[in-house]
């Protein structure tokens, strides 16, 4: 019989360039009962290289036979939560970085509402070198899935997969991470399926480090993959709004997304072209213009598009 730790710290690694320093984050948590479930992705980089300098127990190391790749990435996390033996699970990039009191934190909100089968924090952006860039906005200590769905669809929120905690045995029984291509969203409709009975519960203190670089899935390729999980993304919420909550106040708010669904799909849309945009706008402009009945795009979504992706390349470049 296997002893089952609080927290199960997951890492799917392909990349190394920041391996160590992510393990090395996960080992100086002042919370000590967790494991650290690390799945190679069949990677060519030296990522078993990298594992093998630390001598720890509970770190648990496994490889995948053959490379599960980008565009099936949720494949890598529902793996790891088979292997898991936490009671709590959570999903970390290979590149990103997690506070000293990461855990700690968590063990404190599950104490506040143990009810609960999803837990979020607020995250701090770092860069290459790990500078503070910015931080994702605050949001309140408990919410609904309707006020959640609300903010996240007008853009008022960011966040990673690595914002959430969950309880393991909740989300293997709602049959784990959602599959969306190159988990584009998955992160988002993840959290909405635990949160739908019984809510969130939300960490405005930082502990997670997400880093903003050029080899993270959302700053890459792939844009026609991304259009693809948009579509899913649309249907699984019009077949979520078909049942009508009980909650007076939840109500208000499930009419607002039922009637407004489509224009949120639509600015989901054009944020995913703008995002295409930033490197090469002309030549991704002519691949949407070639996709756009198959995406049910028009010529002024393009168009919106184009800017929005202009404005993030000059903002980029400024920073």
């Amino acid at each position: 019989m296997t002893q089952q730790v609080k927290f199960s710290v997951c890492i799917p690694a392909y990349k190394s360039k920041y391996l160590e320093d992510c393990i090395l984050s996960i080992l100086n948590q002042s919370h000590h009962d967790w494991e650290l479930v690390l799945l190679n992705d069949c990677s060519p980089e030296p990522v078993e290289a990298i594992v093998d300098r630390f001598d720890d127990p509970r770190i648990r190391y496994f490889k995948n036979e053959t490379n599960v790749g980008a565009v099936d990435l949720v494949h890598n996390w529902n793996k790891c939560l088979d292997l898991a033996r936490g009671e709590y699970i959570m999903i970390m990039g290979d590149d990103d970085l997690l506070d000293p009191k990461y855990l700690e934190e968590f063990s404190k909100l599950i104490l506040a509402y143990p009810q609960v089968e999803v837990y979020h924090c607020r995250s701090k952006i770092i860069d290459d070198d790990g500078e503070t860039v910015m931080l994702t906005p605050s949001c309140p200590t408990f919410e609904s899935v309707y006020d959640s769905i609300w903010h996240r669809l007008r853009q008022l929120r960011s966040n990673y997969i690595s914002d959430y905690v969950y309880r393991s045995d909740s989300l293997k029984a709602r049959g784990g991470f959602y599959y969306l291509p190159l988990a584009w969203g998955s992160d988002d409709i993840t959290a909405f399926i635990a949160s739908a009975e019984k809510g969130i519960a939300h960490s405005n203190k930082p502990v997670f480090q997400y880093r903003d670089n050029r080899l993270s899935i959302t700053s890459t390729g792939n844009d026609l993959e991304k259009m693809n999980a948009n579509l899913g993304y649309a249907e699984w919420l019009k077949n979520f709004l078909t049942n009508t909550p009980s909650d007076p106040e939840a109500k208000i708010v499930h009419g607002h997304l039922a009637s407004q669904q489509k224009h949120y799909m639509r600015q989901r849309k054009i944020f995913t072209m703008a995002k295409s945009m930033v490197s090469n706008p002309l030549q991704k402009s002519l691949l949407w213009l070639k996709h756009r009945e198959r995406y049910g795009l028009t010529v002024q979504d393009i168009v919106l598009a184009m800017a929005k992706g202009i404005k993030m390349k000059a903002s980029i470049r400024k920073v």
